[in-house]
């Protein structure tokens, strides 16, 4: 995957950077406290985990609609191409603080342990840090996350897969990232699930890298070791469209039902065309809309919003498709923004 260039150092600015896949650390200017109180104009930027995903999209959307409601609030939205790419992650944030011309950072860390120093960093020179969708370990007291209860709504999306399978039978769970705070609170939430729904049966556990390719190549695989297979929970977009694929591969769409993650135009599609049984929809318009929100009120008034905020899920099925209430969650408006 392309990376991004390791920061340069910028005249009074001595940066050094150890970077690896699980650690980095970097010295920056430093400053006393942070640059809440600020007027004039505003710079954040926005980094999402990856680039070029319909869920990172809509955060886009999102986090530039909050802009446009205050004035001279500007969004630079960068990112890295895959959501493996952790020291590529790292870089661009190194880059992005060694030049000193963002006020506030909103993003979501590809690596809970490799990106604490980021912020670390950040806040000792004086930047507003907000994470959205994934925070770090460990998270500062300071630093709010903006995301989705995952762990609650793994367990409902596991009840329903239960459900479809009438309490009992064999299935898979298809991860994206361990490490990842996302995929450790989804893969908690589906083990709280098989928990209380003893029927279900674990029979494999692997990873897709956050890649279409690599989930169809593992849902072949298991799919062969495990004729029988019934189910298959998988806890991101091109971790269910991979499964998706290999099941409708197979000639098993409908037969091995599938509960997933977020809601692209080719989930939704699968959905329709029962191939997916489920889909666990997140609202990624809100949780850039909300955090950069909370960044521009840190930096203009002092105002410090709760460590966690759940910006909230839902249980899509071909059946509730298409109500109001699930077409407002994936058709948001600007116009009409989250509250």
């Amino acid at each position: 995957m392309n990376g991004v260039s390791t920061a340069k150092l910028l005249a009074g600015v001595a940066v050094v950077a150890a970077l690896s896949t699980t650690a980095c650390s970097v010295e920056v200017r430093q400053q006393s406290g942070d640059n809440a109180g600020q007027s004039g104009p505003v710079k954040i930027a926005v980094v999402p985990k990856a680039i070029g995903f319909d869920f990172w999209e809509q955060v886009r959307v999102g986090a530039e609609c909050a802009a446009s409601k205050q004035p001279e609030v500007d969004v630079q939205w960068d990112g890295v191409t895959a959501e493996s790419d952790v020291s590529g992650q790292q870089s661009l944030l190194q880059d992005m603080l060694s030049k000193g011309d963002v006020n506030g950072l909103v993003y979501a860390a590809t690596d809970a342990k490799a990106l604490a120093d980021i912020t670390r960093t950040a806040t000792q020179q004086g930047t507003t840090v907000v994470n959205m969708d994934s925070g770090t370990n460990p998270q500062p007291p300071e630093v709010p996350v903006f995301a989705t209860n995952n762990v609650a709504a793994a367990e409902q999306g596991t009840d329903l897969l239960a459900k479809e399978l009438g309490g009992a039978g064999k299935v898979a769970f298809i991860e994206f990232q361990p490490g990842t705070s996302t995929n450790e609170t989804r893969g908690q939430g589906f083990k709280n699930g098989l928990a209380r729904n003893p029927g279900l049966q674990l029979v494999a556990q692997q990873s897709s890298d956050s890649d279409y390719n690599t989930a169809l190549q593992v849902t072949q695989d298991i799919l062969t070791a495990n004729p029988d297979l019934n189910g298959i929970y998988a806890a991101n977009e091109p971790s269910v469209l991979g499964a998706a694929e290999a099941v409708r591969q197979a000639g098993k769409a409908g037969q091995v039902k599938i509960i997933g993650w977020d809601t692209s135009d080719g989930q939704i599609q699968a959905l329709q065309e029962g191939v997916i049984t489920g889909l666990i929809a997140q609202n990624p318009f809100k949780m850039g809309y909300s955090a950069v929100e909370a960044a521009v009120g840190r930096i203009r008034g002092g105002q410090q919003p709760p460590v966690d905020t759940d910006t909230g899920s839902m249980l899509i099925t071909k059946e509730n498709l298409n109500s109001p209430e699930i077409q407002k969650l994936l058709n948001p408006s600007c116009e009409n923004p989250p509250q």
